[in-house]
This record gives C-alpha cells, structure tokens and sequence, in this order.
C-alpha cells in the first residue's frame, strides 16, 4: 500500500531530495525579476499604495489567509492583468502527486494558481500573516517541480501578506529571490507589481505580442 504524504508537511531537505533540487545562488540566473521591467503609472502606484495601507491597518490584527488573499492577492493580480486573456486563474486546486520510484502519494493544496495555456506560471502561497513567508518554500517547490517542462522556466511568488518572494525553476534548479516587505519604508509592490507583470509578458507567446 502506497503512503500519502501532505505537501504541505515536507521539510524542504525532504522536496530537495526527492526531486533531486539544486539552488542557485548565482544572480544571473534570475534576471527576470531585474530586465525590462515595465514602469508603472501614477494610477497603478496609487492603488497599490492603497493595498499597503489597508494591509497595514488590518495586519495590526491576527490575519488569516483568507483575508491576506482578498487584501493583497487578489487586488494584485488584478493589477497585473491575470483576470483578463490569455491568462486563466484557478483557486484552490487540489493535487495528488505520484513521486517516481517511490511507493509513495504527496497530496497537497494549491492557494491561488495562475494558468496560461495550461502552463503553470505563478504558484501562490498565502500563508497565515503571522508566519514567516520561508514557511511556504517546500510546498511551493513541489508544486513547481511537478508543473515544470524541460528547459521551460516555471515561476512562483510565495507571500504571508507582508512579505514576498519570487522562486525560479528550470529543470532541477531554483533560486529565490531577495525579500520584498510591506515593513520596508518605500512600496515594495511596486517592484511586485513590475516583475509579476514582466513574468506575464514571457509567458505570452510571441505572436500574440506582435500581433
């Protein structure tokens, strides 16, 4: 009989090792979160100022991630053009991942997922406010490496509310980006904001961009 185990319990020495994971500490691995990286407007801005603050005020309180996704998520990712096409989001979808050689089933649960074209392109993972958001990084590794295609990128933003962080993978390769906090005197969505919207835009493909 095989063992079920939840994704959401893997240390992340156990995701490593089951799927063989190397991080990459090497900044040039991760240049999508630095180039071409689209400016913002004075409009954009001012919401997003609006998000912190509302954060903010609420976060004064235990925040359960519910709550973090109708503040900060979703209002986000709607900035950032994923409720129109080509994207597709899906909420809540749940998962059952068979590990190869291994009598063994990692069921899980996904928060918030981002599909465009069936390709998985942003994995986020709303944890409870009070967490540290490093709490997500196995879980959202997992889902990560089982969505991978050979050679193709696949992208992931984990966040408590207040903290974010971005996570590449190609192949058996990962590196995480540096934190971006709500606690930080300037607006970190803006950069959020921008590298969300430079990752939807790799992911278009290019007829539709010249077309």
């Amino acid at each position: 009989m095989s063992q079920t185990l939840q994704a959401s319990k893997l240390s992340l020495y156990d995701v490593i090792q089951q799927f063989h994971l190397q991080e990459v500490k090497d900044a040039h691995f991760f240049r999508e979160i630095v180039d071409d990286l689209v400016e913002l407007s004075d409009r954009e801005k001012q919401d997003l100022d609006l998000i912190k603050e509302e954060y903010l005020y609420l976060a004064q309180r235990p925040m359960l991630e519910d709550l973090v996704k109708m503040v900060v998520l979703s209002p986000l990712l709607s900035c950032a053009g994923f409720y129109h096409a080509p994207f597709f989001v899906k909420a809540e979808e749940a998962i059952a991942i068979a590990l190869e050689d291994k009598d063994q089933v990692i069921k899980g649960q996904i928060d918030l997922l981002v599909v465009q074209d069936a390709l998985w392109i942003v994995v986020i993972e709303a944890k409870h406010s009070a967490f540290n958001v490093m709490v997500a990084l196995p879980q959202i590794l997992t889902y990560m490496s089982v969505s991978s295609q050979e050679n193709q990128p696949v992208f992931g933003l984990i966040t408590n509310g207040s903290d974010f962080h971005f996570i590449k993978l190609v192949r058996s390769q990962y590196a995480i980006s540096r934190r971006f906090s709500l606690y930080d005197a300037d607006n970190a969505l803006y950069d959020v904001l921008r590298i969300l919207k430079h990752l939807g835009q790799l992911t278009i493909p290019s007829s539709r961009i010249n077309g």
